[in-house]
């Protein structure tokens, strides 16, 4: 059947190791985690979610293995993880339920430093302050705005809880304000955040955990949301708060380049994505990363653009084995 003139050529021969597609049988019972472990071989973006979570289970080992101890002064950048986790998500996964999946990964210091946007600081404070709403994507924007309600997706913010976000902000930025003026403090978009979380005294909240556990939080673009709004109301009322990004960026480089290995977890795209793999380009690349988000590379974003380009930057390391979802 098979000659040269064929428009079929024989098969070469597959690896005996060369995995099978092949979906998980619900005729065994549901067993969780061998349905999670199903993904692998299911194709398509199961695979990839399936080597994800391989990949995040090599930083968790990583992060396990036991270090040399160092003496550090409180001023040090040194970690004494074996492998110190940059989770990074944009502002959409605080406004949903993926919070309270935050939330834990800070509560129980699974992560080592976080970055994200104004939204994703804001709307985590304001959630404890009142509630979000589950509406619709198709609902008027007209209709809405007449109603003081904003949506976000198929999420509805009520004006009224900027307005208690507003009552609750204000005094603390006075109190700021009066500490640089009279203390000298010299406060920076992440410094902020650890007082922020820890004026909430909220267990919902993600920087909560965040300042309980030191976790440092890094947002260079702070004043790009409501916080920012709120900071240029407060600065005809009380002028002179200043926020350092020059302090942060050396902090959260350092904490790449001293560090015994990286693993780079990113939800989303735009400046969280960048920001924590720039900050991996000043140690040769990180060690272990996955991206998940819907960005397709072909407009030359970074958003969408895919591990490999990023190794091509020094952003993760030649050797390394990076996962999209």
């Amino acid at each position: 059947i098979y000659n040269k003139s064929s428009p079929f050529h024989s098969t070469i021969t597959l690896p005996e190791d060369m995995p099978q597609i092949k979906g998980y049988d619900f005729n065994q019972g549901l067993d969780h985690k061998a349905l999670l472990q199903s993904f692998l071989t299911t194709g398509f973006q199961a695979s990839s979610f399936g080597q994800a979570v391989q990949e995040v289970n090599k930083m968790i080992e990583k992060r396990l293995e036991p270090v040399q101890e160092e003496h550090e002064s409180c001023d040090s950048h040194t970690s004494a993880s074996g492998c110190t986790i940059f989770l990074g998500y944009t502002s959409n996964l605080i406004s949903s339920g993926v919070r309270e999946s935050i939330r834990y990964l800070a509560q129980h210091r699974m992560v080592d430093v976080i970055v994200t946007t104004a939204g994703g600081i804001e709307e985590d404070f304001i959630k404890c302050l009142a509630p979000t709403y589950l509406g619709d994507f198709s609902l008027k924007g007209k209709e809405l705005r007449q109603q003081g309600i904003n949506r976000i997706g198929n999420l509805l913010v009520p004006n009224d809880n900027y307005c208690k976000f507003e009552d609750w902000l204000m005094p603390i930025l006075d109190q700021m304000v009066l500490e640089q003026k009279t203390e000298g403090t010299h406060w920076t978009p992440s410094k902020m955040i650890h007082r922020l979380g820890k004026e909430i005294n909220n267990p919902d909240s993600v920087y909560y955990w965040a300042y309980k556990n030191d976790i440092p939080v890094f947002s260079p673009a702070l004043t790009d949301g409501s916080l920012g709004d709120m900071i240029y109301f407060h600065s005809y009322k009380n002028p002179g708060l200043l926020l350092d990004i020059v302090e942060d960026i050396r902090r959260l480089n350092s904490k790449a380049v001293f560090a015994k290995s990286t693993g780079m977890i990113i939800l989303g795209g735009g400046l969280v994505k960048h920001h924590i793999a720039n900050a991996n380009l000043m140690r040769n690349g990180a060690d272990f990363a996955v991206f998940v988000n819907t960005g397709q590379e072909f407009d030359g974003s970074d958003s969408g653009a895919r591990p490999d380009e990023a190794i091509s930057w020094g952003k993760i390391r030649m050797d390394a084995s990076p996962v999209k979802v």
